[in-house]
């Protein structure tokens, strides 16, 4: 197994950095194909949401993957690879396995434990089997994910831990009150009926706001939508479908609206923003001093790193190459996720340590380790923050706002809107960052390590079967030509004879082969194991072209497998 994933989240890039380098469908679409073109890759996966962008591949060079996988990233994100290349993350084999379960299982998400992920991945698979750029090792991977983050959300109280982007960012509009009673009565404007905008359509119905309203530029989806809203048995919400031309008049009308399209561009201007709300109050709307604190709030905003005491390192004297999931996102971190970034990239490639590189290396290391002491005694590596004061309070909001797309559907700018209170993806992820993390965290991350253990078996064990195939086929054709020379030897045996000394011949040679293949696979599931496939091939002199050819019929199976 060659499994190496290369990507960006909101734990090692800037909000800003990920908008621009979001991926459309097509812009996934022409990803996969270009990485399974390239020479080192045989498989690749995309996995791209609001978050996060990753590139999954089963590569046969680690260097040269990385390598490759970066300028990939860069090349269709439109971001370049220089500046790229500090906010990615690279993991391989185990430590790859051991990230997409975590993610799975909702532990990399912006709000832990939601449960969101486990539809995006499902969909990341269906798209890589419908180009047939998934293989054996990535069908494997995804859909032990998808059980993986099942058995999280089954098995512990992992959900306790976060709510979805939604639920979030519906509590951050009402300010951590209960959405319940801020929501009653509202009217709601929803922009977009993908999977999330159906999600938030649903969440407003069931906390009780009085009108949905549900505009697409697919006005067919938004009447779906809004049918089912209509239909829903736990709600007695009132729901209709507008055509996207009809949202500046909704706007008006609406208490709160909430926006995720694919759009390219800014759905809400600001400009469209504040005339909605002047519309609203008969009174011109003045932007105000660039700030995003609340009434009495103080914004908590990154300072340097010597700022805190309770932080030993400083940070900003890392290496230019130093990556673990971005210089940005140290601060924060646990132990445990730390042991698995621990990648070290500099413009696309993989840091060498040799001879020339020993200092680095070792500084590198020893920052590392360093990092970890940090994150054991203290629980996690505290975030440098220093208060900024707020000015003047603002008006109540008449108007609240949740842009839940990436890239942004609203203009920024109308955080600076009086009478407006805008979360985005931005302010959710600051707003995140200090939310506390459930006991069953550490449940959850146990239920991780054992199913990576269990994968990499698994794995393993699959690395042995096209050379036990080839010898089962081998023994098949040694009997077959045995059977055919006693006959030309004995030409008088009649059928009966016949068939009973092939029938004992072929149970010979299946009690001789099963113990040996029943160990060698259980011996090639152990780390290290997968030097017996070697063995057995020499040791029965097996055609290496005959392995090849088993392992090629299964992959090509499995590339041509449908949508799960």
């Amino acid at each position: 197994m060659s499994l190496l994933v290369v990507g960006l989240s909101h734990r090692s890039a800037p909000v800003s950095v990920l908008e621009r380098a979001s991926l459309n469908a097509d812009a996934q679409t022409k990803l996969l194909q270009d990485t399974v073109a390239a020479e080192p890759a045989a498989e690749a996966a995309v996995l791209a949401t609001c978050n996060r962008i990753e590139l999954y591949a089963d590569v046969d060079k680690f260097h040269a993957g990385v390598a490759e996988l970066s300028t990939l990233l860069a090349q269709h994100s439109g971001v370049g690879l220089e500046e790229l290349t500090p906010y990615l993350y690279v993991h391989y084999e185990d430590r790859a396995v051991h990230h997409l379960f975590s993610v799975a299982c909702g532990l990399d998400s912006m709000v832990v434990g939601e449960g969101q992920i486990l539809g995006q991945i499902k969909d990341s698979l269906a798209r890589a089997q419908e180009l047939h750029t998934a293989g054996r090792l990535l069908n494997d991977l995804f859909q032990q994910a998808l059980r993986v983050g099942k058995r999280a959300h089954t098995e512990t109280g992992i959900d306790r831990a976060g709510q979805s982007l939604v639920t979030f960012g519906l509590e951050q509009l009402a300010r951590g009150g209960d959405v319940r009673a801020w929501a009653r009565g509202k009217r709601a404007l929803v922009i977009g009926a993908g999977s999330m905008s159906s999600l938030a359509a649903a969440t407003l119905a069931r906390a009780g706001v009085g009108e949905v309203v549900v505009a697409n530029r697919t006005f067919d989806r938004a009447e779906r939508l809004a049918q089912i809203l209509r239909d829903g048995d736990d709600t007695d919400v009132t729901a209709r479908a507008v055509p996207m031309e009809s949202v500046a008049d909704e706007l008006t009308r609406a208490d709160v609206a909430v926006s995720c399209t694919g759009a390219t561009g800014l759905v809400l201007t600001a400009d469209a923003v504040a005339a909605a709300v002047e519309g609203r109050t008969g009174a011109p709307v003045a932007f105000e001093e660039d700030r995003t604190a609340g009434p009495g709030e103080v914004r908590q905003l990154p300072a340097p790193a010597a700022a805190d005491e309770n932080c030993p390192l400083d940070l900003s004297a890392a290496q230019p190459g130093f990556s673990v999931m971005g210089e940005a996102a140290v601060a924060g971190m646990d132990a445990a996720t730390l042991e698995q970034h621990a990648a070290w990239v500099d413009k696309g490639t993989v840091v060498e340590r040799g001879e020339g590189a020993r200092r680095t290396a070792e500084a590198d290391a020893e920052l590392i380790g360093a990092l970890a002491a940090t994150a054991a005694t203290a629980g996690r590596i505290p975030e440098r923050r220093r208060a900024e004061p707020a000015g003047p309070a603002r008006p109540e909001p008449v108007l609240f706002l949740l842009d839940l797309a990436m890239p942004r559907d609203i203009d920024a700018a109308a955080h600076r809107l009086a009478g407006v209170r805008l979360v985005d993806i931005e302010s959710l992820a600051e707003a995140s960052a200090d939310a506390p993390m459930a006991a069953d965290v550490d449940q959850v991350r146990r239920i991780v390590s054992d199913e990576v253990a269990a994968f990499g078996a698994a794995q393993r064990a699959a690395h042995i079967t096209p050379t036990v195939v080839a010898l089962r086929t081998m023994a098949a054709d040694v009997v077959a030509g045995e059977i055919a020379r006693l006959e030309g030897r004995l030409p008088g045996l009649d059928d009966k004879h016949r068939a009973e000394i092939t029938q004992t011949v072929r149970r010979v040679v299946d009690k001789l082969l099963h113990a040996p293949t029943v160990r060698v696979k259980q011996l090639a599931a152990e780390p290290g194991g997968a030097g017996y496939a070697d063995a057995l091939r020499t040791l029965f002199d097996l055609d290496p072209e005959t392995v090849a050819a088993v392992s090629r019929a299964e992959d090509s199976t499995e590339k041509n497998r449908g949508p799960a």
